[in-house]
């Protein structure tokens, strides 16, 4: 019995507790969102898709953590943002001076990537939802439970809560940092500080933060969340998922969501990606790039508990997968289809070849295609034409250099041995164009035998005949797609 997709396995715990659920997301916005990122986004779109799929209802809510402090100038940012370390990301000023704030430069563009990748969610920004006294109720609460926050806190972490520590940190009035205030005092209305900058003063319970150990399970009571994934870092043995169970139970009240805790993508010979390391590959960038049912399948298909090695050069693989995936109704194919895309019988490799043929012009591909055994019709035009552009900017950005190549225009006879010679005149001579790609490759062997020539140099003939370099694309099929009567006519040219 095939094994069920982890998804629907998560989709009917959830199912089994109640049938309308919402699923949180978190990303705080301190640099370029990057494919790591995008594992909690699909994992949580995966999991709201199963729970429709089964009859129950689902939204993900998306709290962009746009009120955390900037904890360091990262290596990406000038100098001057030395004197930002401290301050919400909301109140600092873009670095490039095109979005309101810090927080929107690195947002923006980040749910950009959301809609193209078909991930809705209802987005909640941490600093709005402060200011606009969504958490006054819980920061009440957490001031007044400090003592019993403070005891939870050493009793899951074993470490030491000093005696004037509190689980708000106000907003400094006079340098606007949260990290560098401590309360004196609370009323029912106001909050007394002093901040290491020389400042005191007071502040509503709007103004300010709660720490991060205590935020987390307050946002789940105040968005009545159910479910999250979050990566394996809270997930540890003391971690904040740890202490977020208590105080959700005994200081707020409410019962934990269903944890989904992912391991993280590493990007091949850097390790784990990291917004504040510049170790990225952008979301938004990622996208353009790659066709977005690709993306979402390189991550829904690995179950969240497992790492995934990313490596943008090994494309190829992962879309053979899919690929093969679509004909045979695999799940996570299911999980990982965009809306109003079609997919035709032409592969993605296919493409990557026809395309740098036909110099990327659609007409061109389309006749290479049809005279390769595929179809032409509605279907195979629409997919041709989007999944093309896919196709052209990976082989620019990613693909390994082996798999590019141009057809020479003029190829010198002096290139090759006079054995060489002698057996593309041969090969040539024996090949017809009813001939399939296999038949045209294992003609190669055939006729090199014949001549005593080794496969290997007879393979470099062909390829110096057609791009001037020894290696390219599998030979029959190659030439196969360049059309028999054209290579006849280039070996003629090499011989005249």
């Amino acid at each position: 019995m095939e094994e069920k997709h982890w998804a629907d396995v998560i989709a009917e715990d959830l199912l089994k507790l109640r049938e309308d659920h919402r699923i949180a997301t978190g990303i705080t916005p301190s640099g370029p969102i990057h494919i790591g990122n995008l594992r909690e986004m699909l994992t949580a779109d995966a999991i709201r898709r199963a729970i429709i799929d089964k009859g129950g209802k689902a939204e993900i809510v998306y709290v962009a953590d746009t009120f955390d402090p900037l904890r360091r100038r990262y290596p990406f940012l000038p100098k001057e943002y030395e004197e930002y370390v401290g301050m919400p990301l909301s109140l600092i000023p873009d670095p490039e001076d095109c979005h309101d704030n810090y927080a929107e430069h690195f947002l923006q563009p980040f749910l950009e990537s959301l809609e193209i990748l078909e991930i809705p969610v209802v987005v909640k920004k941490a600093d709005e939802m402060y200011r606009n006294g969504e958490y006054e109720e819980v920061t009440k609460i957490s001031l007044q439970q400090r003592d019993n926050i403070a005891r939870i806190l050493e009793e899951v972490t074993g470490r030491k809560i000093e005696s004037d520590w509190y689980p708000f940190m106000p907003l400094c009035k006079n340098c606007k940092r949260l990290t560098t205030t401590k309360i004196v005092s609370f009323d029912d209305k106001r909050i007394s500080y002093v901040c290491s900058c020389g400042d005191e003063g007071e502040v509503s319970y709007r103004e300010g933060k709660l720490v991060w150990r205590v935020d987390w399970p307050a946002r789940w009571r105040i968005l009545g969340i159910t479910c999250e994934p979050f990566g394996k870092d809270h997930a540890s043995a003391g971690g904040s998922y740890d202490t977020g169970k208590r105080l959700a139970r005994e200081i707020f009240g409410i019962e934990p969501p269903y944890p989904v805790p992912y391991e993280w993508i590493n990007l091949k010979g850097v390790g784990a990606m990291s917004s504040s390391k510049g170790v990225v590959v952008p979301v938004r960038e990622f996208i353009e790039i790659v066709p977005p049912e690709i993306v979402r399948y390189m991550i829904i298909r690995v179950k969240p508990k497992k790492h995934i090695d990313f490596d943008p050069a090994n494309l190829l693989e992962l879309v053979d997968e899919f690929e093969d995936g679509l004909k045979n109704g695999d799940r996570a194919v299911q999980l990982s289809m965009i809306s109003g895309v079609v997919y035709s019988e032409v592969p993605f490799r296919h493409l990557i070849v026809v395309g740098q043929i036909a110099k990327w012009d659609l007409n061109k591909v389309l006749e290479i295609i049809e005279r390769t055994g595929y179809r032409v019709d509605e279907v195979t035009l629409r997919d041709v034409e989007r999944r093309l552009k896919y196709a052209k900017a990976w082989l620019e950005k990613f693909a390994s250099e082996r798999l590019k190549f141009e057809i020479a225009e003029k190829v010198d006879a002096s290139l090759f041995s006079e054995e060489e010679l002698e057996f593309l005149k041969r090969f040539a001579n024996e090949l017809s164009e009813d001939m399939s790609a296999e038949e045209i490759h294992n003609k190669v062997y055939e006729v090199a035998n014949t001549l005593g020539l080794k496969p290997a140099k007879a393979f470099q003939a062909i390829y110096k005949a057609i791009l001037g370099k020894t290696y390219g694309p599998r030979a029959g099929y190659f030439i196969k797609t360049l059309g028999v009567n054209w290579f006849k006519e280039r070996v003629k040219e090499i011989l005249s």
